[in-house]
């Protein structure tokens, strides 16, 4: 008599993994190894160098769900953000201007932090820095574009937080610049300064 064994899971915690946002969040997740989640259904996501989202976030105060993944920070953000983005820069004025700053809307995707409180991950791996409350707490918290100050939670309106992230991503370029321009400056020759 053949006994029952389940078949071995090739990467144990994924199916765990994508069971729980979907389970406790209602959020679409695909893949296994890693598991992705779909932006553009729930939620939209604002991506920007860790250094600038830190600055940035430290202007703001509270805002939806953040996520770290190496060197990016995520932003969650309201669903169909993502296409508002280059209208509201223009319309900030920051138009034109080279920013390390994008988002992610319908089609895209980012890959699932660990749940909190799960064990960390490899080197690098997604993690949440403000992770998602309940099923009914995210969706209201995440920042969107509508009037003046926030739907009513806490959350950031979307014109706030996209004015601090583009205007952080810029002072990021700026000292990059300038590091640079310091360090591969002629020898021997001294700076002006005006």
């Amino acid at each position: 008599m053949a006994s029952l064994v389940p078949p071995p899971r090739t990467s144990p915690g994924f199916d765990d993994r994508a069971q729980w946002y979907a389970r406790e969040l209602g959020w679409a997740t695909a893949g296994t190894s890693p598991v992705r989640l779909l932006t553009g259904l729930r939620f939209d996501v604002l991506e920007l160098p860790a250094a600038a989202g830190h600055a940035a976030l430290s202007r703001v105060g509270h805002t939806g769900p953040v996520a770290l993944a190496g060197r990016r920070m995520q932003l969650l953000v309201a669903a169909g953000s993502a296409d508002e983005l280059p209208g509201l820069l223009d319309w900030l004025e920051w138009g034109g201007i080279a920013l390390d700053l994008s988002a992610a809307g319908p089609g895209g995707h980012i890959t699932a932090p660990m749940p909190p409180g799960g064990t960390a991950g490899s080197p690098g791996a997604a993690f949440w820095l403000r992770p998602p409350g309940s099923r009914q707490e995210v969706e209201p918290s995440l920042p969107a574009l509508g009037g003046l100050g926030s739907r009513g939670g806490d959350a950031p309106d979307l014109v706030r937080l996209v004015d601090a992230a583009a205007t952080e991503c810029h002072r990021a370029r700026l000292a990059h610049a300038r590091t640079y321009l310091w360090a591969h400056r002629p020898t021997g020759q001294p700076l002006a300064f005006s």
